[in-house]
């Protein structure tokens, strides 16, 4: 079977032109659609052949907080249709990174050990765009492991500050 990311691009890529300028208002429908499809009882449903498309279509957007645009609703049409459903997170991520290269910005996942409230975010993306030099997207993960400090990934560029960091980097030294 061909790799998901490879049958997710043309989707993605389909979605992407039909929507044109619009891409941010279609991420606030297609990133909720794509973490209910993540859900793995979902897609037994929707593998099971006794369960019809309109079905599984209707499964789907009973469970989303809001309802979807037509043009939401003709596309996971067109995804379930195709058995595609599984392939869907996928999908929306590679709409992000599409949308993301329109707006020249980046997704950034910040891995910290405390909550951190919206003017501590705030200031870290100003100084994060500054050293990524570019645009960022950040999204905060909470990971007590960490200990203290925190942990970025822009990409495959990784920026770690973490107190959990710097003590692996002792125990290197130490044993060597």
């Amino acid at each position: 079977m061909a790799e998901l990311a490879t049958i997710a691009r043309p989707y993605a890529e389909a979605l992407f032109k039909a929507v044109g300028a619009d891409a941010s208002s279609t991420s606030e429908w297609l990133d909720p659609l794509a973490a209910v499809a993540a859900n793995e009882q979902l897609r037994q449903f929707a593998d099971s052949p006794k369960a019809t498309s309109e079905q599984v279509l209707a499964v789907i957007a009973g469970t989303l907080e809001n309802p979807l645009p037509a043009m939401g609703e003709n596309f996971l049409r067109t995804v379930i249709d195709n058995g595609r459903l599984s392939a869907l997170p996928e999908i929306a991520q590679q709409f992000r990174t599409l949308k993301n290269a329109q707006l020249g910005a980046f997704d950034a996942t910040v891995y910290s050990a405390f909550e951190m409230d919206s003017a501590a975010v705030a200031d870290l993306s100003s100084v994060l765009e500054k050293r990524f030099a570019r645009k960022l997207n950040l999204q905060v993960q909470l990971q007590p492991d960490l200990i203290g400090g925190i942990r970025v990934v822009v990409g495959d560029e990784v920026l770690d500050t973490s107190i959990k960091a710097r003590l692996q980097q002792l125990k290197v030294a130490l044993t060597a």
